[in-house]
């Protein structure tokens, strides 16, 4: 049986995913091990000119002056979000236990052992006088772990009362799934693309920053021949636990479709790849419980309900956030960072033992 911290405190997540749709903020309560409560959220999306510039340096490797120019705007755009989500909660920087941040992926390349999140955690701190616990994936990849996904710990807290086996997908600009068990047992792994390549070939095509409501995909065709192309990726067969970076995958095999049937292919590669992944899990599932951006695409739930052979439903069917969820995720990873709790374990993120992580920052306010 886990032991938390001895008292609840109530901690906020921070979020900026690889879809790069802005920050989500959000508030619980908890001890690192229970959940006491969920509290206000919200979502700040980013300026077009720092998601323009945050999408330019996606796969750098190499810190230079531009990164650290950016790394201090995304934080300070945190900071901003945290005092905005305190305003309205009604709540002030001493109230706040501490807080999970994210940060902002640049690159993450598990076959090497490198992951790299922006994020600037004593800046962060002083900005709120708030204690900040941040880069949670270095310690689960410097013992063999992928660093990804973290989130299942909070899934499967979440999930203690619903009938399992249950899987959770999140679809971000990547995909991942958690299968929990009806032992608590949990397997988590990225299941391939998530809304990146739709929202990057509408993006090129059109202007725009997504298929909003799966239009584009509703009015095209899926040409079966370039799907079982994009499919053929010894990604998919390779067992779990594993994990992607938002650019393991790119759309130049479909560059001579339209807009429409391009946009319903991505839909379709998404799809499919999320049914295949449900190969690898120990026993089928009663229903799949999807968070993130993509369970607003209509297309895509269709899609999914049509491959799956179960419900197909948005979390909020169990009463929980789909907005809120993963910043969620981040304040109670967080409150077990502090507790000196696992993250990761080697089902979720195949380290070799069950790993704590993030770093501590102080923030002397």
């Amino acid at each position: 049986m886990e032991k938390g911290l001895d008292r609840p405190i109530v901690a906020i997540g921070l979020m900026s995913g690889t879809s790069l749709d802005g920050i989500d903020a959000a508030l619980i309560t908890t001890d690192g091990v229970a959940i006491q409560s969920t509290g206000e959220s919200l979502t700040v999306a980013y300026e077009p000119g720092l998601r323009g510039r945050l999408r330019d340096i996606l796969g750098c490797r190499d810190r230079d002056a531009r990164i650290d120019s950016i790394e201090q705007e995304l934080t300070l755009a945190h900071a901003a979000a945290v005092r905005r989500l305190l305003d309205e909660a009604g709540l002030s920087a001493g109230d706040i236990g501490v807080v999970g941040f994210h940060g902002q992926t640049v690159m993450h390349a598990p076959e090497e052992g490198l992951t790299w999140q922006i994020g600037d955690g004593a800046l962060l701190a002083a900005e709120c006088g708030i204690d900040i616990v941040y880069d949670f994936r270095t310690a689960d990849m410097k013992k063999g772990g992928e660093g990804a996904p973290l989130a299942p710990v909070y899934h499967r807290a979440l999930a203690r009362d619903l009938k399992r086996p249950l899987a959770v997908l999140n679809i971000g600009g990547v995909a991942n799934v958690t299968w929990i068990g009806a032992d608590d047992s949990l397997l988590a792994f990225d299941t391939g693309p998530g809304n990146a390549l739709i929202d990057d070939w509408v993006m090129r095509l059109t202007g725009a920053p997504s298929d909003m409501d799966g239009r584009l995909a509703r009015a095209g065709e899926v040409d079966d021949a370039a799907l079982a192309a994009l499919m053929d990726n010894d990604y998919f067969d390779r067992v779990p636990p594993k994990s992607l970076d938002r650019n393991s995958f790119n759309s130049n095999l479909i560059s001579e479709y339209s807009d429409n049937d391009g946009a319903a292919i991505l839909t379709a590669f998404t799809a499919a790849s999320v049914a295949r992944a449900a190969a690898h899990f120990p026993a089928p599932v009663h229903r799949w419980l999807i968070t993130g951006g993509g369970r607003l695409n209509p297309a895509l739930m269709a899609e999914l309900s049509r491959r799956l052979d179960v419900p197909v439903l948005p979390v909020e069917a169990a009463g929980w956030d789909g907005d809120a969820l993963e910043a969620q995720a981040f304040a109670y990873m967080a409150a077990r960072s502090l507790a000196g709790l696992p993250l990761s374990f080697p089902s979720s993120t195949g380290t070799r033992v069950p790993t704590s992580g993030g770093r501590f920052e102080k923030s002397y306010g």
